[in-house]
């Protein structure tokens, strides 16, 4: 037997200079403060003190939501920046911390919405908005998130039988970077409803109001107009109320809903003539093996829907070991959508308007990515607290989604990796700190694989700004 030998061990000492981990956290402490968005959270919060502070709430607020970014999971670890002055500044410490996520308060939320608003504005106008001539695309979902001590307040008992919150999201598609913006979130109780038409109406209010002032739909726009912006709320069958899509209506959203299957649909699959079906297609044209869809509208009572809601079908061959439901037609799965989006503003007709729809399921990417991002583990006792953290986690995202737009757009890899493997190739890099010629210079550890594309990224972020 040959034995495998011993690989060589390292001398280990505690006497390294000038040498910081986590360097790439940098970029984004930039970001916060290039957007503006430390100086509005400051302005929101700033009645919140009765004397001059030490750390501007702002910049606690960003510092915060970059530890988050950075894999922070509760308060505590907003510490690990602290002996990083070179690259990060003085930052607040954990009680510091606390008292921050204790001001942002029902009264003063709005305030700081506001702010990452005004922030998105300028992220926007420095290169990272998207293109206006084409759809926003606003995704809703809710998710559940487990609390594992019954001493948070308003925790409950979810659908799922599991103990939590279940807070309801709203997140801007970016496929371009394989992201999304986060522009609203409720937090709600375990036991909230999944349907409940009230709670999407909330999180459509913040998030058009977290859309640029240019960004937002217009109910006085005339038809065809193109210089219009086009937004669709696209959310499963949880959405499809009747309040939520008059809301959309009223607001000059269109609306693309999972429409629930039962028996009425079961019952128009089997009238619809077999010649009436066209295939689906895929995201680039091409034809979706083994489905297809149909336009029933005609088929269906649907006056308690917003005029021009149409519902399409689809029916499609199961992958192998799926298990059938009672809705199931001729052994094919049939899923349904229901959307007021009008007849040629997305190509393809029918299975255009399904396609778009399919590509909500982009939203469970999302939300993966957020419970990587905080959103697993609600780490405050009170309600508010967890409120406050749920905002913050947000402005993570949207970081580091402004960072990959802005700075990683050349380096797919880079662009397109999620949250986990962007901080392990980005945000975690070693670097050298430096001295000479009155200048701090950060030098990225040149062994990094992507150590000239990180580089070049944030070098392109600061240009973007000045």
């Amino acid at each position: 037997m040959k034995r495998s030998r011993r690989s060589r061990r390292v001398k280990v000492s505690a006497d390294g200079v000038g040498v910081v981990s986590h360097a790439g956290v940098g970029m984004l402490r930039e970001l916060a403060q290039d957007t503006g968005l430390v100086d509005g959270v400051t302005e929101a919060l700033a009645d919140t003190y009765a004397g001059l502070w030490v750390h501007a709430p702002g910049r606690v607020f960003a510092d915060m939501a970059v530890a988050i970014a950075d894999g922070a999971d509760c308060v505590s670890h907003v510490e690990v920046f602290g002996d990083r002055h070179e690259v990060c500044g003085p930052v607040a410490g954990m009680p510091t911390t606390w008292r921050m996520l204790d001001r942002i308060d029902e009264a003063h939320l709005s305030g700081v919405g506001a702010a990452r608003a005004a922030a998105r504005e300028r992220a926007w106008a420095a290169g990272a908005g998207p293109d206006l001539a084409g759809l926003l695309q606003i995704d809703f979902d809710a998710t559940i998130t487990i609390s594992h001590s019954e001493d948070k307040e308003n925790a409950a008992k979810t659908w799922k039988r599991t103990f939590g919150f279940h807070p309801l999201l709203a997140f801007l598609d970016r496929p371009e970077v394989s992201c999304g913006e986060s522009l609203a979130g409720l937090l709600r109780a375990g036991n909230a409803g999944s349907n409940t038409a009230a709670d999407h109406v909330a999180v459509l209010k913040q998030a058009l109001s977290a859309l640029p002032e240019h960004a937002r739909p217009r109910t006085t726009t005339r038809p065809g107009d193109p210089d219009a912006v086009r937004v669709v709320a696209r959310s499963d069958s949880a959405g499809a109320t009747h309040a939520f899509a008059q809301a959309c209506r009223d607001r000059g959203v269109w609306f693309s809903f999972g429409f629930p299957v039962d028996t009425r649909i079961q019952a128009i699959v089997d009238q619809v003539p077999e010649q009436c079906w066209e295939p689906a297609i895929e995201s680039d044209g091409g034809i979706r093996d083994g489905a297809w869809v149909v336009e029933v509208t005609g088929m269906l009572e649907l006056s308690a829907w917003p005029e021009g809601a149409k519902v399409i079908l689809r029916a499609e061959r199961p992958h192998p070991g799926a298990q059938l439901t009672f809705t199931d037609a001729d052994g094919h799965r049939i899923t349904a959508v229901i959307t007021d989006i009008p007849d040629r503003v997305i190509a393809g007709q029918s299975a255009g308007l399904e396609l778009n729809h399919r590509q909500h399921a982009r939203v469970e990417d999302r939300i993966r990515e957020a419970k990587n991002t905080g959103l697993r583990n609600l780490p405050c006792r009170g309600w508010e607290e967890n409120v406050a953290w749920l905002e913050t986690l947000l402005t993570a995202t949207d970081l580091v989604c402004w960072a990959k737009l802005l700075g990683f757009t050349d380096t797919p890899a880079l662009a397109h990796a999620e949250i986990a493997t962007f901080r392990n190739l980005v945000l975690h890099v070693a670097a050298r700190i430096t001295r000479g010629a009155r200048q701090i210079r950060l030098r990225i550890d040149h062994t990094c694989k992507h150590a000239d594309a990180i580089t070049e990224g944030w070098l392109k972020i600061r240009a973007a700004f000045t």
